[in-house]
């Protein structure tokens, strides 16, 4: 079938919509009409060039969720009319992480980077004029209809509006998860987040529910304060050297005892900062991407090793998405989770490109495309 897709031609680009042909769903695969997708700055890293496409043109989105409107033969456990949300990380359910519990970090993981069928790289779902296209993380929810596999799929109850609860298939877990499962925030923690935007505010909300003490959200941009403050942060600043003199005046010197990294674009420098400002046994968690081939860094050596610090990576807020989405949908229906607050402006799918414009502005918490019916 044809269907209506925000696609890049080349990188650094722009992505503009036209019209590619999508496959119909084969054993294990479904086809899916999307309702919503979040805008997240990992698509943008594509237009840019900080991250560069497997394959141009390259159909982007990969925080999305709809309803399931074919099922390939022989796969079970799905029916037409399912509401799905995507995890942008499949989920083999086999391999050696998933067994662990480790599913952000499942196996299935590395196929992303052809944007083709994870088994086999030169099969690919959508086409534009015979030419193939690549589908960001083996989804491209930028796409009236794309077809999947039931390993990047996660069911859920058809009460949840579904433009809400798409935000869980990468934000809100990046975020939440970055806090309490990287950063082990505990009871009574003094916890910085560099950088407010879809990430960075669940995070925070993520280290709010975990219990800590003081939650300093850092962004130069007012209007990211102002919204940290209502979803959970007990301090909002500017910079980090203000964060971090803050954190010392509640701590008899030491340092906050997690920093979290989720600002867009990370340099060497943000770690670095990141580092300097966790106490003792500290942990600087590293959660926004930065340009695929640079390796910079700028952290002082003597503290990371004399001063026992951690420096680590969060991947999809090292979370098991077929265990926490459907538990975060549930926080939310209960009120714990904030969803509804996250989303700044909804946009048409035409208006893709001017949403990646507010992104960068920092006009958005998250925007969401609301495809039509």
């Amino acid at each position: 079938m044809l269907t209506r897709a925000a696609v890049l031609r080349e990188t650094p680009g722009r992505y503009e919509v036209v019209e590619l042909q999508v496959e119909d769903p084969r054993p294990g695969e479904l086809r899916v009409r999307m309702v919503a997708s979040g805008l997240c700055h990992s698509d943008d890293h594509f237009a840019t060039g900080d991250q560069t496409p497997p394959i141009l043109p390259f159909a982007g989105g990969h925080e999305g969720a709809g309803i399931v409107e074919a099922v390939g033969p022989g796969t079970p456990g799905f029916a037409e009319g399912d509401h799905v949300v995507f995890s942008f990380l499949p989920v083999c359910g086999r391999c050696r992480f998933c067994a662990r519990g480790l599913q952000n970090l499942c196996d299935l993981g590395a196929s992303l980077g052809t944007g083709a069928r994870p088994d086999d790289p030169t099969s690919f779902r959508l086409s534009l004029d015979g030419r193939p296209v690549g589908q960001m993380a083996g989804l491209s929810t930028y796409c009236e209809h794309t077809t999947v596999s039931t390993a990047s799929v996660v069911k859920i109850d058809p009460d949840i509006p579904l433009d809400v609860a798409c935000l869980t298939g990468c934000g809100v877990g990046t975020g939440w998860g970055a806090a309490v499962n990287s950063a082990a925030v505990r009871p009574g923690h003094v916890v910085i987040v560099m950088g407010i935007g879809g990430i960075g505010i669940n995070a925070v909300q993520g280290a709010a529910h975990a219990g800590a003490a003081a939650v300093i959200a850092v962004d130069p941009i007012a209007f990211k304060r102002e919204s940290a403050l209502k979803l959970g942060a007990t301090h909002a600043v500017a910079d980090m050297a203000e964060a971090t003199e803050l954190a010392r005046s509640m701590t008899n010197g030491q340092g906050a005892d997690s920093a979290i990294v989720t600002i867009g674009v990370v340099a060497g420098r943000h770690l670095g900062q990141g580092l300097a400002a966790v106490r003792k046994a500290g942990t600087c968690v590293a959660v926004g991407l930065g340009e695929t081939f640079v390796r910079d860094g700028d952290f002082n050596l003597h503290e990371l090793v004399l001063y026992q610090k951690r420096l680590q990576g969060s991947l999809f807020g090292a979370s098991s998405p077929t265990a926490d989405i459907p538990a975060q949908l549930e926080m939310y229906r209960q009120g714990v989770l904030k969803l509804d607050e996250l989303i700044t402006t909804r946009y048409a799918l035409d208006e893709v490109a001017a949403g990646f414009d507010d992104l960068k502005a920092g006009r958005n918490l998250r925007g969401v495309i609301v495809h039509s019916a």
